[in-house]
């Protein structure tokens, strides 16, 4: 059985007062291959990332393929062997026209400077109130004690083509990302 979930979303016409602007969805709680992520509202959540710019994975639906790494927390030993496999394969995302992004609930200053410290090519998006974790269905592991580590990668049309999760092989995720996006180009 589908589990589902309701979540307080704030619509796009900002030309109406807040109380105006906020409806309920229904979402679907677990972010699976084959999801449309067009069902998720927090699709559309812009967050804030490490190089100080501000993105919503929605923005790149239509142009090119989103690898998106959740980790648990910046600056920890199976997080940096991850984010640094995937800066040491960056290249073969971009040549494959993908954007990477790696996300946490860590604040925009720990993100910062975990990119700098391990020159990250690219952008790690903060999110601290872990939305988006909770409405892709992302569990924890290790009995709930550490936030899941889970790779996605996104199609174009913002179809999950890969749900990938190993806690304790953070470079095998770079591995199975590759595999599926080779498969998009």
């Amino acid at each position: 059985m589908q589990k589902s979930r309701l979540c307080l979303v704030q619509e796009e016409d900002s030309r109406q007062p807040t109380s105006a602007r906020l409806s309920l969805s229904l979402v679907k709680a677990e972010l699976k291959m084959g999801s449309k992520l067009q069902d998720y509202p927090d699709y559309y959540r812009v967050m804030k990332a490490s190089d100080g710019t501000s993105v919503a994975l929605s923005k790149f639906e239509g142009k090119s393929p989103v690898v998106v790494f959740f980790y648990p927390k910046a600056a920890t030993p199976g997080c940096t062997k991850e984010a640094c496999a995937f800066r040491d394969a960056y290249g073969k995302f971009k040549d494959a026209g993908a954007e990477v992004f790696g996300i946490s609930s860590d604040g925009v200053q720990a993100n910062s400077e975990f990119a700098k410290a391990q020159r990250l090519p690219f952008p790690l998006l903060t999110d601290q109130s872990e939305f988006l974790r909770k409405s892709f269905g992302i569990k924890g592991d290790m009995l709930g004690l550490l936030p899941g580590r889970q790779t996605y990668v996104i199609d174009k049309s913002g179809k999950v083509a890969l749900s990938f999760n190993d806690q304790f092989n953070p470079e095998k995720h770079v591995e199975e990302a590759l595999k599926v996006i080779k498969t998009l180009v």
